[in-house]
């Protein structure tokens, strides 16, 4: 199977042999369909879900989903928001193809190529499901790395997000923060820090390029104030450079400061003028 890694799905499946023992498509009872327990995806985007179900109402299932047996059961390889959409719109039967000789790891395996391929796993629940290879299977972040078709350091930053406090974990998942926030929140060493500043970043809408310049400015735990008020400011100093449509500069010391409006010529002044003053 190793040279086979990272080149997809159906690289991973084993090849069956033509004949009496090749695979066939089968249609199950969606009753005896179980989902995947080691499905990396724990949320179902609503919109993605809802066009699904509208493709699925309008064409029927077109692509079988995987399963393997599980006792009396059928449990879920590739292919779980198919079966979900199909069992909302009370369709009785799946196509789906029985895959024998399916270990735990690899239905894992197989279950996080999938999902990725598709990109549709955040970036928080694709992290857990290599730390998942990692502990419970023993993989290597090279050999998880060959599975996934990414490379070895893409693999470690990754997992480095489940060291983020639970709360911006949260916020990542939500689509709140982004990955690059991620990054430089990171850089920041304690955990109370990091929570403070992820919740300005959402609640402001601080870019990636702001918060890097804010948190290599700010020493490490006597500006944890200031490193907060800075943020305010410099939202509130953008607010101003995009309604005025020109550049602003806020010096701001011991809740005094001044504001600087820049004008460029006479007539942006006459403009800047009838702003504050109408009818001037």
């Amino acid at each position: 199977m190793a040279n086979r890694l990272g080149k997809g799905l159906g690289a991973l499946l084993p090849v069956e042999k033509s004949g009496e023992n090749k695979e066939k498509i089968e249609h199950l009872k969606i009753g005896q369909i179980v989902p995947n327990k080691f499905q990396p995806r724990k949320t179902f985007e609503h919109e993605k879900m809802r066009e699904l179900v509208s493709s699925i109402k309008e064409q029927g299932v077109i692509q079988p989903i995987l399963v393997r047996q599980s006792g009396d059961v059928f449990e879920i390889i590739a292919g779980e928001r198919r079966w979900r959409a199909a069992k909302e719109l009370q369709i009785p039967t799946i196509p789906a193809i029985i895959k024998k000789e399916i270990t735990d790891g690899h239905s894992l395996e197989l279950s996080i190529i999938e999902n990725i391929q598709r990109e549709e796993l955040n970036p928080i629940e694709e992290a857990m499901a290599y730390k998942e290879l990692q502990d419970k299977f023993e993989h290597s972040l090279d050999k998880i790395g060959q599975m996934v078709g990414k490379d070895k350091t893409t693999i470690s930053n990754s997992l480095r997000l489940l060291r983020l406090p639970l709360e911006i974990q949260k916020f990542i998942e939500q689509g709140k923060i982004s990955t690059g926030h991620a990054k430089v929140l990171l850089s920041i060493p304690n955990h109370f820090r990091q929570t403070q500043i992820g919740e300005i970043i959402v609640k402001q809408g601080i870019s990636v390029r702001q918060l890097e310049e804010l948190v290599k400015d700010a020493p490490d735990q006597e500006n944890k104030k200031k490193t907060q008020k800075d943020l305010e400011i410099k939202h509130i100093e953008e607010e101003l450079q995009r309604k005025l449509g020109t550049k602003v500069k806020i010096k701001h010391k011991n809740k005094k400061g001044r504001i600087e409006i820049f004008y460029y010529s006479n007539n942006d002044l006459n403009r800047l003028v009838k702003i504050f003053i109408p009818g001037f």
